[in-house]
Parts: structure tokens; C-alpha cells; sequence
């Protein structure tokens, strides 16, 4: 067996209808599938990011008990600075100041569900 990809990446919310909104029209992510009948039956949801999809679900209508993510996911961006005065002016409130860690910018931020995401851009080689 030979692993050759992500294909997605889950994140749990506790109103799908709710993070459906942040990460269309706050994120400004391209929307996938939603997975059901109709939005208003669904379980799940697709946004694509360029590189990996991430799929929204209402863990507690699959019987899955819901949890955030404590751990961020780096949502690429070309100019962290840029991206979180734009979130920023939509409302969205960081953790602290922009993180240069000698490799890269980070800005930690929570979803409406607490689950950690984080605008990430690495600015170092990656051989360095």
C-alpha cells in the first residue's frame, strides 16, 4: 500500500448552516458538495483550499461526539498580514500578535465551533 494524498481534511461544527457561512462568505473558500438530500438534512459540507478539502460535519447527527480542534490547521496565504486585516474587518478575532517563528508567519484564529485554524505563510526555503 502506497498513501499518495490528502483528499480531505474534517472539522467538526455543531451547526453545519453556521460554518457553512464563515467559510464561504468569511474565509472566502470555493464550496463544494454538501452532503444530504438538502442543506437542510445535510451532514457535511466541502470547501476547497487549492490544495486540501475541508469537510465540515455535524458530528452529532452521525453520532459522533462533538470535539474542536485544539490543534490549528495553516490555511495558506500569500501575505498573513493582508489576510488577517481583511478577516479582521469581517469580524474575525486572532490569538495575540502574528507569530514569526524564523520560517515563516502564522496568525491563530478560532472557527464559530473553536476548532484553531491558522493563516500560515512560510518564507524560508524549505531546505534551509
Amino acid at each position: 500500500m502506497t498513501v499518495t494524498g490528502v483528499d480531505f481534511v474534517s472539522l467538526p461544527t455543531k451547526d453545519l448552516g453556521r460554518a457553512i457561512e464563515f467559510y464561504e462568505n468569511v474565509l472566502g473558500l470555493e464550496r463544494g458538495p454538501v452532503w444530504g438530500r438538502s442543506e437542510e438534512t445535510a451532514v457535511g459540507a466541502e470547501f476547497e483550499t487549492g490544495t486540501v478539502t475541508l469537510a465540515l460535519i455535524a458530528t452529532e447527527s452521525m453520532g459522533i461526539e462533538f470535539r474542536p480542534h485544539a490543534v490549528p490547521i495553516a490555511l495558506h496565504v500569500d501575505d498573513v498580514a493582508v489576510a488577517r486585516a481583511e478577516l479582521e474587518s469581517r469580524g474575525v478575532n486572532f490569538l495575540g500578535e502574528t507569530i514569526d517563528s524564523g520560517v515563516c508567519y502564522q496568525a491563530l484564529f478560532h472557527d464559530p465551533d473553536g476548532n484553531l485554524l491558522d493563516l500560515h505563510h512560510r518564507y524560508a526555503p524549505r531546505d534551509a
